[in-house]
């Protein structure tokens, strides 16, 4: 099959976009990886969606008090963000996962803008927000909650609906567990709800229950190794990782202990984030070259799981009495976010949980953003029927 792809223009909302090329396929299919040495190209095109310009928006950026454990002081921290229609009467704040970015959730931006006050950040250590030197310990869950606040505060938000994707789900559920004041309700998309009710498990325990959270050994006992690994060809380490279920890694990706890059070994070029159009590429690639994925590594640190953990355990207190979307996807190589769900009786925790399944592997807002924005704003429109009447007091700020 002969597949030409042309570049369009950004502002043109009835093609998504593709790269300039022309590439050959004896059939369309997921790619096999291991009997491709060049794949230059992939064909980028997601339906449904509008093109998003992240240059169009001004990023923006506020001080933020943080906490260096190794050096046992207070230290002060930038997180950039963007601010979407401020005037809007209800907000909602993005938080992305790993390794990701504010502009992560075009798709999101571009359909709910016109109804919604927007706040997109950077966690701290991504693109230009950033972190404390020590990245081992120092950015628990707590630690990103209080960025979060912080952000709110400064751009005078006092509720706010988080909705957040991979380890960003987590910080919103963390978020709306800490300050049920602030987040009186959230989303959560792929990752189910990781409560701490249970004993610490540590990333090999992880792993050899869901074999492919291998890398995330890899990533805890070999942090700098890891960090170098991804710095020595960025837009490589995020094509790597950015991939849609019919533009699949290699088998072995995400399986080794002591790599994350060597499964692409065998391929000469990643072809392109798949989601994103050439122009969104190259400003993910910017953004991460920053501060590269120097202090990306936060989320799989012992220390800062450690430290998540035990500060639950000490509050004692494991169910979020908000209502929760959570979005999980059908193909995520990573793993079977279902079956997480129910092997960690997350619901149990959860007294308002909505639970949504859709095709896509692990990035569904990016992969069909239709088919989620659907079944978001579904949610959204029946959210205040949902409120108790003192969450419906939070909703309308305190």
């Amino acid at each position: 099959m002969l597949i030409l792809e042309v570049e369009v223009d950004p502002v043109d909302t009835t093609t998504s976009y593709v790269h300039e090329s022309v590439e050959l396929f004896s059939e369309l299919r997921p790619m096999h990886w291991s009997t491709c040495l060049v794949l230059p190209f992939s064909l980028s095109f997601v339906a449904g969606a509008v093109a998003f310009n992240a240059r169009a928006y001004t990023i923006q950026s506020t001080n933020c008090k943080a906490v260096d454990r190794v050096l046992n002081e207070e230290v002060n921290i930038t997180i950039d963000y963007v601010d979407v229609n401020p005037t809007a009467e209800k907000s909602i704040i993005m938080v992305h996962g790993w390794p990701s970015l504010w502009s992560s959730w075009g798709y999101q931006i571009e359909e709910f803008k016109d109804e919604y006050r927007i706040i997109a950040i950077d966690v701290r250590g991504f693109g230009g927000s950033t972190h404390p030197a020590d990245v081992q310990s120092s950015s628990t869950l707590a630690d990103i909650t209080g960025d979060l606040t912080c952000v709110l505060e400064h751009v005078g938000i006092q509720s706010v609906i988080c909705l957040g994707h991979d380890w960003g789900a987590e910080v919103c559920y963390e978020a709306a567990r800490r300050r049920p004041d602030i987040f009186y309700a959230l989303v959560g998309v792929t990752v189910p709800y990781l409560h701490a009710a249970g004993p610490f498990a540590d990333s090999a325990q992880l792993a050899a229950v869901m074999p492919k959270l291998a890398y995330q050994v890899f990533f805890e006992n070999h942090t700098t190794k890891a960090i170098a690994e991804l710095n020595k060809d960025i837009r490589r380490s995020l094509r790597a990782t950015l991939r849609t279920v019919n533009s699949t890694p290699p088998d072995s990706f995400l399986t080794s202990t002591s790599t994350y890059i060597s499964a692409y070994d065998n391929v000469t070029e990643i072809p392109p984030i798949p989601f994103f159009t050439s122009s969104h590429e190259k400003y993910f690639v910017e953004r991460f070259s920053i501060q590269k994925f120097d202090h990306t590594l936060i989320f799989y640190t012992r220390g800062n799981r450690y430290g998540a953990w035990q500060s639950t355990q000490a509050q004692g207190n494991y169910t979020i009495p908000q209502p929760v979307l959570s979005v999980l996807p059908l193909n995520d190589p990573v793993a079977d976010w279902v079956f997480a769900a129910k092997y960690l009786k997350s619901a149990a925790f959860l007294p308002q949980l909505t639970t949504k399944t859709m095709e896509g592997a692990h990035w569904p807002h990016l992969e069909h953003p239709k088919v989620f924005n659907d079944i978001l704003r579904a949610w959204l429109e029946n959210l205040d029927h949902s409120l108790t009447p003192a969450q419906r007091v939070l909703s309308d700020e305190l």
